[in-house]
C-alpha cells in the first residue's frame, strides 16, 4: 500500500470515528482529536492528517460524498435518459450518501455558517453541482458551464434542507421538493435556449450598421 493510499485510509477511518460523536458535541477539534485517538493514531495525528481542523475535515467527508455520486451515476443507463432525470438521480445520489448521518449533516451546515467557514459552504455546492453535471456527460465549457453549476447549486442547497427536514424514512415531501426545483432549473435552460435562438436569428449588427453608414446601398470601389 502507498502512502498516499494509508494516508487516506487514516483519512476515512478518522472521519467514520468522528461521524459517531459529531451528532452530540459537533464538528470541532475535540471530536477530532478523539476520533484519531479511537483510530489508534499517534498523538497528534489529527493535525497531519486533517491541518485544516474540523472544517477540512466537512470538506472531506463532502468529497466522499461526491464519489459516492460519481459511482453511483456510473451504474446507470444515462443515455436512455433525460437531463431532468440524471439531474435528479445526481443529487438523490448526493443525498443518500449521507446515509444515516443526517445530524452531522446539519451541525455541518451550521458549522459553515460560522465566520471561519462562509467560504467553505459556496466551494461545496459548487464542487458537488459540477461532480454532477460532469458525471452525467456535460461538457460544456461556455457561459453555460456557469449557469448550470450556479442553479444547480442552489437546487442542492435548498432541497438539502427540505431532506434534512423531513422525518419520513422514504424522504415523500423532500423527494416532491427536489422534483419542483428541478422543474424550475429545466423551465430556466428551455428559456435560455429559446433566448439563443431568437439571437441567433438576428441580423449581424456589424451589417446593420453598415447599411446605416452607406444608406443600404453598396459601396463603390
Amino acid at each position: 500500500m502507498s502512502k498516499q493510499d494509508i494516508s487516506y485510509q487514516a483519512r476515512r477511518d478518522i472521519l467514520d470515528a468522528a461521524l459517531v460523536d459529531i451528532p452530540f458535541d459537533g464538528w470541532t477539534s475535540t471530536v477530532l482529536q478523539t476520533a484519531a485517538a479511537a483510530c489508534k493514531l499517534p498523538q497528534g495525528a489529527e493535525e497531519l492528517y486533517f491541518p485544516g481542523g474540523p472544517l477540512e475535515l466537512i470538506e472531506f467527508w463532502s468529497t466522499e460524498c461526491d464519489q459516492h455520486v460519481r459511482t453511483e451515476l456510473a451504474k446507470l443507463d444515462l443515455a436512455a435518459m433525460r437531463i431532468r432525470d440524471k439531474v435528479t438521480a445526481g443529487v438523490l445520489a448526493r443525498f443518500y450518501a449521507i446515509g444515516p448521518h443526517d445530524e452531522a449533516a446539519r451541525r455541518a451546515l451550521a458549522r459553515t455558517a460560522l465566520p471561519d467557514g462562509l467560504s467553505l459552504s459556496p466551494k461545496i455546492l459548487w464542487a458537488s453541482a459540477d461532480t454532477i453535471w460532469r458525471a452525467i456527460g456535460d461538457r460544456s465549457t461556455d457561459i453555460n458551464y456557469y449557469t448550470k453549476r450556479t442553479t444547480l447549486s442552489a437546487v442542492i442547497s435548498t432541497s438539502l434542507l427540505a431532506w434534512l427536514g423531513d422525518s419520513d424514512p422514504n424522504k415523500e415531501k423532500a423527494r416532491q421538493f427536489l422534483d419542483a426545483r428541478i422543474e424550475n432549473v429545466m423551465q430556466f435552460e428551455k428559456a435560455k435556449f429559446k433566448v439563443k435562438k431568437r439571437m441567433e436569428a438576428l441580423p449581424d449588427p456589424a451589417v446593420l450598421l453598415g447599411k446605416l453608414r452607406y444608406g443600404g446601398r453598396k459601396r463603390r470601389g
